[in-house]
Order: C-alpha cells, then structure tokens, then sequence
C-alpha cells in the first residue's frame, strides 16, 4: 500500500530527515581519494549548502569492495579512510556517511560515522543489517537493484528488530541486465510506505554496470532530469555523487556530477521541493 502521509522523522546530528522536511543532501566524492580531496570537496559543498540553506551530510567511501575489476581502485582503507572521515567530521562539523561490508567494519566505522550504509549488494545480509542497528547509528540501506521496493522493508526489519528506528531508505534503480538501470519512481512512495524517510540515489541510477568492460559507465547527462522527477515525488533526500573534476575520479568516474554545476541544480530542485511538500 501506499502511504499518504509523510514518513516519520530520523535525526542526523543537529539534521532532520522526514516528515515533509526540506530534502537532505547527501553527497561527496564515490570513494575517499586523498585527505585533501576529501577536506576540500567537504569544504565546498558546505560552503554551498550553508548559503543554500540545504541540511548536508558529507559522504565517502574507504574502500569499495565491489569494483567491476580486481585493478580497480578501491580506496584508502578502512584505518587511513576513517582517519579522514573523521578529520572532516572535525574541520566541518557535518555529519559523515560513508559504507560498511562487514560486521567487524560496523564497529570500526561506528566510532567515527554519524551514518553506516549497508551497499545495495549486501542489503539482505543479515548479520550485517543487525550489526548496523546495534551500532546504534543511522542506517542508510540501499535497495537491491535486484529487488522490488516493496521487498527492502524485510531489510529494514532487521535492523529494527534491534530496536534502532534511525533508519534511511535509498532507492538506486532496478536492473534487468544487460548493462543498465532503469528508475521506477513508484519506488518512491512504495518505500515510504514502510514509514522510514526515503532518499532517491541520482547518480548510480543513470550508472551503466560493466558497461565499459573492466569498469561501470554511465550517463552523467540524466542526473539532473531524475533528480528533478525524484523531489517532484517528494522524495526526503538526494544522494549524489559530486567531484571537482568527474573524469579524473577514481571511481565512478562516468556518474560523478560536476561540482561547478551543482549549485543551479539545487536551486531548482529547492523550488520544487517547496511546491510539492507545501502541497501535500
């Protein structure tokens, strides 16, 4: 069924997300690159969120343990990426996202992180859902591009049944194969019917996988128009990847939204939030 009122509200630090509050932004760089990459697309983006008025959390990996190749580039680390994640928790007082693979990887990035994401690939694993909701953390599980959107509310079960309640919902696309990902925004408002707010991925939604072979492509292009759908439907958040120059990012390097232009995206999708929420 779908819900007809907003989900309940999850805080984030001194954030809100939910309850037909203006939309949260979630972004950074796929992967940590370097310290200084880090601090200064932390930088930045709060410098653009503070004169927007948008709530921001800062993401980044420490390792992507589900790159196409073995040659890949996954990241610092867990020891070296966490240092930097808490270092721009420190010089930017945002709050911090970034992904956990493993139980053991739970407790370490809890110590540092405000919000533990469970990757799309990994969302039915139980002993790490459960781990993740006894980190006492927020949980941002991404839904299986393999599942339908009604299917991830057994995920968020798990981490509930923990008694955290501090849950996100990111819907990311649905594959059918073939080296593409398809956006059903039905997704949307059926994932909010499990009542946890739902945050709308733009940037791995237009990913192609292995689409060039030993790495992702993708169609950098689309991110903006789904981004505007998504907040047409009313979506509580947006996750996107951003970087300071997209072709040279090492990873995700096709879907990477420029930095330069994220500013007059925002304050578009600013507008439609405000009309779509102030409707409802």
């Amino acid at each position: 069924m779908v819900r007809e009122v907003f989900p309940s509200a999850v805080r984030i630090g001194s954030l809100v997300c939910g309850e037909g509050r203006p939309f949260v932004l979630i972004a950074g760089p796929c992967v940590v690159e370097s310290r200084e990459s880090a601090l200064y697309h932390a930088e930045a983006l709060q410098r653009l969120t503070n004169r927007l008025g948008i709530p921001f959390i800062y993401k980044s990996s420490y390792d992507k343990a589900n790159r196409t190749s073995i040659n890949s580039f996954r990241g610092l680390g867990i020891e070296e990426g966490l240092a930097v994640l808490a270092e721009v928790k420190r010089v930017t007082g945002v709050p911090v996202l970034t992904d956990v693979h493993s139980p053991e990887e739970v407790r370490l990035a809890a110590e540092v992180v405000d919000v533990v994401q469970i990757p799309a690939f990994l969302c039915r694993q139980t002993d790490l859902l459960l781990a993740a909701g006894n980190s006492g953390r927020v949980v941002n599980i991404k839904k299986g591009q393999f599942l339908a959107p009604w299917d991830v509310s057994h995920a968020a079960a798990k981490v509930a049944s923990t008694g955290n309640r501090r849950i996100l919902l990111t819907e990311r696309g649905a594959t059918f194969g073939y080296n593409n990902l398809v956006s059903d925004f039905r997704a949307l408002p059926i994932m909010a019917g499990t009542g946890y707010p739902v945050v709308y991925d733009a940037t791995h939604s237009v990913q192609l996988p292995s689409g060039q072979g030993s790495s992702s492509g993708g169609q950098r292009e689309f991110i903006a128009p789904l981004a505007r759908a998504a907040v047409a439907v009313g979506t509580d958040g947006l996750f996107m990847e951003v970087h300071q120059e997209p072709e040279r990012a090492l990873s995700d390097s096709a879907t990477a939204f420029p930095l330069a232009q994220l500013e007059s995206l925002l304050r578009v999708l600013q507008t439609l939030d405000v009309t779509v929420k102030s409707a409802e």
